[in-house]
């Protein structure tokens, strides 16, 4: 994906916390990579978080520690926890994480340093299962938080709203599995979804348009939401359970 339209995305902020460790960390820092909605038009300048990795092959914790103070200066000024691996980590790691690591292969651009993300290599199959495992997972995830609500609108419409984000690198593994690549905005890749599997998106694309637009949803439309946001996922597991790659 080309995510170098929305590089400038990056707040100063970002930058100078990434100078900061690149300069000052206590062992090498191999690279210090931006992931996630920044690089994306989703990005919203004060409310979305900055995510990124940060690859060392040295001692872990003298990092962590070092990391602990600055994100004392810098967690309000919403720069996320990054992520700290090391190389041999991502290597052993992209059987078991294979959507996450997709995603950051996909979406991301390095600050300072070596690219540790371009080009990894994901095999379908274990992306398959880790998709099929995703989509099962969220549909217990309904069953569960519509009980849990107790038949609380308020809140039933906070969880659902909150989880459209979430859903967002499952819909990229499962386009990456047919072959489509280069959906970087979440209604572009809604949108894919919805062609490629004769879904009707519509009620995704209103919760995403809550998120990112602050709109309120009535009561008495919330029991329609929640049954097609189930029904969806419905056809989203079964698809992936039986697709062959």
């Amino acid at each position: 994906m080309n995510v170098s339209p929305h590089v400038q995305n990056i707040p100063e902020t970002f930058h100078r916390f990434a100078r900061e460790v690149w300069d000052g960390s206590p062992v090498p820092v191999h690279s210090i990579t931006v992931v996630g909605s920044v690089l994306t038009p989703d990005y919203r300048p004060g409310l979305s978080d900055i995510n990124s990795v940060i690859v060392s092959d040295h001692d872990r914790i003298r990092l962590l520690d070092f990391l602990v103070g600055l994100g004392r200066n810098y967690r309000k000024e919403k720069v996320a926890p990054p992520l700290v691996m090391s190389t041999w980590y991502i290597r052993s790691s992209l059987d078991a994480f294979p959507l996450e690591f997709l995603n950051f292969r996909e979406i991301h651009h390095t600050l300072f340093g070596e690219d540790p993300l371009v080009g990894l290599t994901i095999d379908p199959e274990h992306l398959r299962i880790q998709c099929e495992r995703e989509s099962k997972s969220r549909l217990l995830w309904l069953g569960q938080v519509y009980l849990e609500q107790l038949a609380d609108h308020e809140g039933l419409r906070r969880a659902l709203v909150g989880s459209i984000s979430g859903c967002l690198p499952l819909f990229r593994g499962i386009l990456a599995l047919h072959g489509e690549t280069g959906a970087l905005s979440a209604r572009e890749v809604i949108d894919r979804l919805g062609g490629l599997l004769s879904l009707d998106c519509t009620i995704l694309k209103r919760l995403l348009k809550m998120k990112l637009d602050r709109e309120e949803l009535g009561k008495e439309e919330m029991a329609t939401v929640f049954g097609a946001y189930e029904k969806i996922f419905t056809e989203i597991e079964h698809h992936v359970d039986s697709l062959d790659v």
